[in-house]
C-alpha cells in the first residue's frame, strides 16, 4: 500500500486562510507571509493530495476536497485553543475566531446577546455567516462554520444536534395599510391585490401563510427587502404586509405600530448543530446559546 504523508497543519491553515480571505493576497496578509509563499503552500498540498483544493476565482473558493482540509484546519485551531486554555497559556496567545452560521431573524431578535456575553468572558472573535435557516447546515458540511442555527433536525455528518425552540412568525401590517388594503377584512380577494414584503427569493414564509388562506402567491405584488431589520422597517413603514418574527411582532403589536392580520402563525423549529468534537470552548458556546434560546423562543 502506498504511504500518504500526513497533512501539515500549517498547509491546512493556509487553505483556510485563502477561503476566509477570498484570495491568495488576503491570505498572505492574514498569515504575514508573501503571496508567493501562499501559492507555494497551496501548490505543495495539492500535489501531495493529488487534488485541486481551491477554485481560482473571485472570491477564491474551496473544492469538495478543499472543504475537508478547511474543516481539519478549523478543528486543529479549536483543539489547540482548548489545550492552551487548559495549560493556563491562553492569555498570552492569540484570540480564537469561531465561525458560526445563523439565520437573519435569529440574529436580529435573540442570537447576538449570548455571543456578546461569550466574547466578553472568553475573548472570542465570532465570524457570523448569515443564511436562511434551511441552508445554514450546508455551511457546516463545507467546513466554513463550526456550528449553526438551522431548521434541519437531522444532524449533518460528523455533527451533533440539539433543539433550541420555535421561532413564531405573525402576519402583520400597519393600521394605515390595513385601512387602505383591507377595508372589508383580510379576504382572499384583498390579499390577491395587497403587496407583501418578501425577504428574498428563497424565503417562503409569506407564501406559506398565503397558501394557508387558500391563495397561490403567484401574481401577488411583492417587494424584496433582504435584511431582517430592514424587512421589519419596511413592514412598519407600510411598504407591505409581512411575517414578523418573535420580539419584532410582539413589540409592534404592543406599540400599535402594526396589527396582526389573523390566520395561523407560522412556527419554525430551530436546532443547534455543531461539530462532534470534544471541545470545551465549543460546548461553552452551545450551552450559552441553548440557554438564551430556552428563555426567548417558544
Amino acid at each position: 500500500m502506498a504511504y500518504m504523508a500526513a497533512i501539515s497543519p500549517e498547509l491546512a491553515s493556509t487553505i483556510a486562510a485563502i477561503v476566509d480571505g477570498g484570495s491568495l493576497d488576503a491570505a498572505a496578509r492574514s498569515l504575514h507571509i508573501t503571496p508567493s509563499a501562499v501559492s507555494q503552500r497551496l501548490k505543495s498540498l495539492e500535489q501531495q493530495l493529488g487534488q485541486v483544493l481551491i477554485v481560482r476565482a473571485r472570491p477564491a473558493k474551496a473544492t469538495a476536497a478543499g472543504e475537508s482540509v478547511v474543516r481539519m484546519a478549523r478543528q486543529i485551531a479549536l483543539l489547540e485553543h482548548d489545550a492552551l486554555s487548559a495549560l493556563g497559556l491562553d492569555a498570552a496567545g492569540e484570540r480564537v475566531s469561531i465561525p458560526l452560521a445563523v439565520n437573519a431573524d435569529s440574529m436580529a431578535t435573540w442570537f447576538l446577546a449570548p455571543l456578546a456575553r461569550l466574547a466578553d468572558a472568553h475573548g472570542i472573535d465570532f465570524d457570523l455567516h448569515r443564511d436562511d435557516q434551511t441552508f445554514t447546515a450546508r455551511l457546516l458540511e463545507s467546513g466554513e462554520v463550526m456550528a449553526a442555527v438551522t431548521s434541519e433536525q437531522t444532524p449533518v455528518a460528523g455533527c451533533t444536534v440539539a433543539p433550541l425552540g420555535v421561532l413564531r412568525y405573525e402576519a402583520m401590517a400597519t393600521p394605515a395599510f390595513v385601512e387602505r388594503w383591507f377595508p372589508d377584512g383580510v379576504t382572499a380577494a384583498a390579499l390577491q391585490l395587497a403587496p407583501f414584503v418578501d425577504f428574498d427569493r428563497r424565503d417562503t414564509l409569506q407564501h406559506t401563510w398565503l397558501r394557508s388562506r387558500g391563495l397561490d402567491e403567484q401574481g401577488v405584488p411583492r417587494h424584496y427587502v433582504p435584511a431582517s431589520h430592514d424587512y421589519a422597517q419596511a413592514v412598519l413603514l407600510g411598504l407591505g404586509w409581512g411575517m414578523l418574527p418573535g420580539s419584532q411582532a410582539v413589540d409592534a403589536a404592543a406599540s400599535g405600530s402594526a396589527l396582526p392580520l389573523g390566520g395561523d402563525p407560522i412556527h419554525v423549529p430551530l436546532y443547534w448543530q455543531q461539530w462532534n468534537l470534544r471541545s470545551s470552548l465549543l460546548d461553552t458556546i452551545a450551552a450559552e446559546v441553548i440557554a438564551e434560546a430556552a428563555a426567548v423562543l417558544d
